[in-house]
């Protein structure tokens, strides 16, 4: 009995898995956005989430010494997204972002499009990515010396660290994070 339980359960498995995964990526690009797009999209809901009078929060306390706000850390994840494309283009990237680099944004709707602004630019390099030019060498300061498609993993990671953090920023200002909530019904 107990093994015609266990198949049962396996072949249900099987067929749910199957229905959610009928079509696989056909490219490298489709493999990348698999995981990318998801990110994307809850990082910037997470961002929107914070009500400007609090982009100016970071958390205080021993373990949070020199630690940026809100905003420096949503700035600086854009600077990121920027100088990864750059570098992917071959381009030079701009300075200082882990200040939150050159961009002159200040305001929460201005962030917030630089925020946008940087994931196309980025998507822009992701989506060239194919299976002939992934393996090419990518120099410059934040990503290098990589690949292209190395680099792409470098701003999934980096994204998922900064995105971890902000979700703590939420938390302690008694925001659930839009990824978090129940699904509205």
């Amino acid at each position: 009995m107990k093994i015609a339980c266990g198949v049962v359960v396996w072949l249900a498995m099987a067929v749910v898995c199957a229905a959610q995964g009928e079509k696989r990526p056909a490219t490298v690009a489709e493999s990348i956005n698999s995981m990318w797009a998801d990110e994307e999209r809850d990082f910037v809901s997470l961002a929107d989430a914070m009500p400007e009078a609090k982009w100016n929060f970071k958390p205080t306390g021993a373990g949070f010494k020199d630690v940026r706000t809100f905003a420096e850390q949503v700035k600086h994840v854009a600077c990121a997204n920027v100088a990864f494309a750059k570098e992917m283009r071959g381009a030079t990237p701009p300075e200082g972002c882990e200040k939150g680099g050159p961009n002159p944004a200040k305001s929460k709707a201005e962030i917030m499009k630089y925020l946008r602004d940087s994931f196309a630019m980025l998507n822009d390099e992701i989506n060239a990515t194919t299976e002939k030019n992934m393996m090419e060498p990518i120099d410059g300061p934040y990503g290098g010396p990589n690949s292209r498609l190395g680099m792409t993993y470098l701003a999934v990671w980096h994204l998922a660290d900064h995105y971890g953090q902000l979700v703590e920023y939420l938390r302690m200002n008694g925001i659930v994070p839009p990824a978090s909530r129940p699904a509205a019904k």
